[in-house]
C-alpha cells in the first residue's frame, strides 16, 4: 500500500486556499493532488485547525486501540466460558 503523501497540515493549508477563493482545479494541480483526493480530504478535514487535525488523529489512534483491547477481552472470554462448560 501507498504511504501518504500529505500530511494534515498540508491538507488543510490545500482546504484553506480554496476557502479563500482559488479554484479547486488549480489548486489541486499545483500540488499534484487529484480533485478525488481534494473533495474527500474536505469531506473529514473541511473548517478544521491544524489542532483539532491533530486531534482527530489522536482519537483515532486511541479508539483503535481500544477496539483491540475488547477483542482479546472478548476472546478471554468465550475461552473461559468454553473450559467452563466442560465436565471434567
Amino acid at each position: 500500500m501507498k504511504g501518504k503523501r500529505f500530511k494534515e497540515e498540508q491538507i488543510i493549508r490545500l482546504l484553506q486556499e480554496a476557502e479563500s477563493g482559488l479554484a479547486v482545479a488549480d489548486i489541486c494541480r499545483k500540488h499534484n493532488c487529484s480533485e478525488q483526493s481534494f473533495y474527500r480530504w474536505k469531506s473529514k478535514y473541511g473548517g478544521m485547525q491544524v489542532s483539532e487535525a491533530k486531534r482527530l488523529k489522536e482519537l483515532e489512534r486511541e479508539n483503535v486501540e481500544l477496539k483491540k483491547i475488547v477483542a482479546d477481552q472478548t476472546l478471554d472470554i468465550r475461552m473461559l466460558k468454553d473450559v467452563n462448560s466442560r465436565k471434567w
